[in-house]
């Protein structure tokens, strides 16, 4: 966004804020107050000066204060992911100071660790057990063959143990083990022992009533306080909360714990691109301190302990679980309401449809990296 933008809010340009929008959204092939359902409606004349302030901020704090809508919000994000719209929009200092801030503080460091657990992952477990499946997986379900959520889920817990290579006795690190739907997955269908941890007081207490009479441990900690040593070692859904300043502690401790003849599958979401922004509406709102790893970070910061063994991309699974999930918070809205405010609901709504947007137009990536400790003698034959 240049000068002669930014100027046109103050009054002193040619083209006001509607224009520069309606211009910028035609791009996309979207329309302001047009018909199709990823066209949106415009509620609230200053719209237009708030989003060209304040950028990504100000479209989704517009959408929370019902300043617009939009019928089909995520196609409105994957046209406008495709068409680069949000390298088009401004970005304020505060933002640019974040990313600044990245490169010299550690956002993910201890005492900021338990942010996110206290801000999104403890919101409330009635919330969770009416949006997500009946093994509680909050990352991406694999599709391949299924054509439920609990399926799809199902199947991402069976590929990973099959990865893995499970066998009974064999002892399981669950490294952000969230509800504990794979620790108990694993321990009851692979006979295998499970330590998982987690950041988060809620989940754990959900979690030790779930695997209750399983051989399955759920702690509170941090992964920096790691002293244990396993066959196995799995991190589903968390590493996008370890932060770059972290990337080689994280991986130099798994190494740690693992036996050497073990495996270790990294299930994450990656950017394409190596940079440390994060969307600053998804910062402030879902989640705190969090930055989407890509290819190069994960490789470059694992390759002293760890040989790959796989890498597997199923990113554009994540956008038809993500609008199971959709379909299934709105289904409970009328039971979740009392709960929660009007302005959550729109929230949580925005960031579901931004993120399935994101993986259709495939901005983001789901991947599961296969490691081991000193390469697997003849190989693996890796399951798909």
């Amino acid at each position: 966004m240049n000068s002669s933008c930014l100027e046109s809010e103050r009054g002193n340009a040619r083209q006001p804020a509607r224009a520069i929008i309606e211009e910028m959204l035609g791009a996309a092939g979207i329309a302001v107050n047009g018909g199709r359902p990823f066209d949106i409606q415009v509620k609230h004349p200053h719209f237009f000066r708030r989003v060209l302030r304040q950028g990504s901020m100000g479209l989704g704090e517009s959408y929370m204060d019902g300043w617009w809508e939009c019928e089909r919000l995520d196609v409105f994000f994957q046209r406008a992911l495709r068409a680069g719209l949000e390298h088009r929009l401004p970005r304020r200092w505060r933002d640019a100071l974040y990313a600044l801030s990245a490169r010299w503080v550690n956002l993910q460091s201890l005492r900021r660790a338990r942010h996110v657990g206290e801000r999104h992952y403890d919101l409330g477990n009635d919330l969770f057990l009416a949006m997500l499946d009946p093994h509680m997986q909050y990352s991406c379900g694999y599709w391949k063959d299924a054509e439920t959520l609990a399926r799809a889920q199902e199947a991402k817990l069976g590929l990973i143990c099959d990865k893995l290579q499970l066998a009974p006795g064999m002892r399981l690190l669950d490294v952000g083990c969230g509800w504990g739907g794979l620790a108990a997955y694993a321990a009851r269908r692979y006979g295998v022992s499970v330590t998982g941890i987690t950041i988060s007081e809620q989940q754990r207490q959900l979690a030790l009533r779930r695997c209750e009479g399983l051989d399955v441990e759920i702690l509170l900690q941090d992964y920096r306080h790691l002293d244990l040593r396993a066959d196995r070692i799995v991190s589903v859904g968390m590493f996008e909360h370890v932060g770059p300043r972290n990337y080689a502690a994280y991986f130099e401790t798994l190494a740690r714990c693992l036996k050497p003849d073990g495996l270790f599958l990294l299930h994450t979401i990656g950017s394409n691109a190596t940079d440390l922004r994060i969307d600053p509406w998804i910062e402030k709102y879902i989640f705190p301190n969090g930055c989407l790893p890509s290819a190069s970070h994960v490789a470059a910061a694992s390759e002293r302990c760890w040989v790959m063994e796989d890498w597997h991309n199923f990113g554009a699974d994540y956008d038809r679980t993500l609008m199971a999930w959709l379909q299934r918070f709105q289904q409970a809205w009328p039971q979740l309401a009392p709960a929660y405010s009007a302005r959550f609901y729109r929230m949580f709504t925005y960031y579901l449809n931004a993120c399935a947007g994101a993986f259709r137009a495939r901005d983001l990536q789901l991947w599961q990296v296969l490691l081991s400790r000193q390469g697997v003698e003849g190989g693996l034959r890796v399951a798909r």
